[in-house]
C-alpha cells in the first residue's frame, strides 16, 4: 500500500497519508497546523524472510544485536538450527510449542505449575 510519511514545514509535525494518486498528495495538509507545506520522509522498508531462509542465514555463534533478542520469532532458532545440523527432527510437537512460545512467552511459566 502506498502510505507515506510526510514532515510539516511549518510545524515540524510528521504524520503518514495514505495516497492512491498525486493529486491526492497535493490536497494533503498538516493534521496539526493545517497547512500544505510538506516534504514527503524516506521511511523505513519491511520485507518478509521466510522461516527458513532465516534457519539458513542464521549463525548461532556470531554476535548478536539487542533487535534479535527483542524478536519473539528468533526464540528456539538455536535449536532449530542445531537440530538441522545434526539431521535430528524434532517433530511438530516442537513446533506448536515454540510457536506457543514465540506468541506467549508468559505461558511458559504459567503452564509449569
Amino acid at each position: 500500500m502506498p502510505i507515506y510519511e510526510y514532515e510539516c514545514l511549518s510545524c515540524a509535525c510528521r504524520f503518514q497519508s495514505l495516497v492512491m494518486r498525486e493529486r491526492e498528495e497535493k490536497k494533503l495538509l498538516c493534521p496539526k497546523c493545517g497547512k500544505d507545506k510538506k516534504r514527503r520522509l524516506i521511511s523505513r522498508v519491511a520485507y518478509h524472510v521466510s522461516e527458513q531462509d532465516r534457519l539458513s542465514g542464521f549463525n548461532p555463534s556470531a554476535a548478536k544485536e539487542d533487535a534479535f533478542f527483542k524478536d519473539s520469532r528468533n526464540i528456539g532458532l538455536a535449536a532449530k538450527k542445531r537440530a538441522q545440523q545434526m539431521g535430528v527432527d524434532l517433530g511438530s510437537g516442537f513446533e506448536e510449542k515454540l510457536e506457543k512460545l514465540r506468541t506467549d512467552p508468559g505461558s511458559v511459566i504459567r503452564d509449569s505449575d
